[in-house]
């Protein structure tokens, strides 16, 4: 269950910061460097529901 939590933490995540970025008006490399730090936010808050509730 942690593994699927953290995939979605990722998925949803990155596609956020990329929504972000976008609408800010960043180009490619901009959404890129936003999505990642999304993407390691889902992480780190997908392991702590599983930690916390699972």
């Amino acid at each position: 269950m942690t593994k699927l939590l953290i995939w979605i933490g990722v998925f949803v995540g990155g596609w956020v910061g990329w929504y972000l970025g976008d609408l800010i008006g960043f180009q490619f490399f901009g959404c890129f460097i936003i999505s990642s730090l999304g993407s390691i936010a889902g992480v780190f808050i997908g392991w702590k529901i599983a930690n916390d509730y699972m």
